[in-house]
């Protein structure tokens, strides 16, 4: 089967790229039920076991089925490379009661073979899915989504170049090998039997990279907003560790783990950010934090809700003259 967007004009103004952290939830609940269709995120699976145990378990599985669809209404369209996961949530907890109903009745068509949890009133199986989503994106997602985000925003810079240097098709056609653009049209082919064609005009096509789609991945009613949900790439390095090199006269003064902290943070970075690359927990990292930044090592600012981390000026000339020693 075929989804085909019919593009109101050939031209950027139809497509925008943008992100969503909710899609990515939603998505990566497809791990749950065939972990071996996903095989570069079984480090992630690993990683995140011991926090998915005290899930609602129950809730999470039945918004997905067989076909690996979930609710459309869990899948919702971003309009920016800058969406927030609290908007979102905010956003899916007002979601009408009639869309509820209707969306896990695409999913799990059947009535009497439909998990218990989805059955009930769709205000309180709403209000049951915020919460297990709300948890689920605290234990699994927060602690790596500022390194998820930094490789899909540099998905949507290739994309970008890509259209800028061979033109709109060529950058469709290297989406996957199911997308292609004919003359105006927007082709996905499908491996379920969810089919349709529709038009953008006055809503537009957001294209959104994610880690949890092998190829594309699209709403399933033709109701819904355009959208393409593709595979970003550089999925495949997203769960290593970083194991900088590090100055070896830098290691005998201040420790392996402060070495590496500080070799890393020539670019800003959080706590939580920093404890995923270098795999160690999030309080070691804030003891070693403070450690180099009362040296006078690091600078640190509050970005939001989050501290990011930066090396001072004596922290350069540290690393650039222990580097320089090395060299010599």
């Amino acid at each position: 089967m075929f989804i085909e967007y019919e593009l109101a004009g050939a031209d950027l103004g139809e497509v925008r790229f943008a992100l969503s952290p909710m899609n990515e939830l939603t998505l990566s609940l497809r791990t749950w039920r065939q972990p071996g269709r996903f095989p570069l995120q079984l480090r992630w699976l690993q990683l995140t076991e011991p926090a998915r145990a005290g899930l609602d378990r129950e809730m999470l599985v039945a918004l997905t089925n067989d076909d690996m669809w979930s609710p459309d209404f869990l899948t919702p369209r971003p309009w920016s490379p800058l969406t927030r996961f609290d908007d979102e949530l905010e956003a899916l907890a007002r979601t009408p009661a009639e869309v509820v109903r209707a969306d896990i009745a695409e999913v799990h068509p059947d009535r009497s073979s439909r998990p218990a949890v989805l059955r009930g009133r769709p205000d309180r199986v709403l209000a049951r899915i915020v919460e297990a989503m709300a948890a689920y994106w605290t234990a699994c997602f927060d602690p790596w989504w500022p390194r998820m985000r930094a490789v899909l925003e540099a998905d949507i810079v290739h994309r970008g170049r890509t259209i800028a240097r061979e033109g709109l098709a060529a950058m469709f056609a290297d989406l996957s090998p199911r997308i292609r653009l004919v003359d105006d049209v927007v082709v996905i082919e499908m491996t379920t039997k969810v089919g349709y064609r529709r038009t953008t005009a006055g809503e537009g096509l957001t294209l959104a990279p994610t880690f949890f789609t092998r190829n594309v991945t699209a709403p399933i009613s033709p109701d819904e907003p355009p959208l393409i949900m593709y595979a970003a790439r550089g999925a495949g390095s997203l769960w290593e560790t970083d194991r900088p090199v590090t100055p070896d006269a830098l290691v005998g003064v201040l420790g392996a783990v402060r070495t590496r902290l500080l070799v890393l943070l020539e670019a800003p970075a959080s706590t939580t950010e920093l404890a995923v690359r270098l795999g160690v927990t999030a309080p070691a990292v804030n003891q070693h934090l403070r450690a180099l930044r009362d040296a006078g090592l690091l600078t640190s600012a509050r970005h939001g809700r989050s501290v990011l981390y930066l090396r001072s000026e004596l922290g350069d000339r540290l690393v650039e003259v222990s580097r320089g020693r090395a060299g010599s």
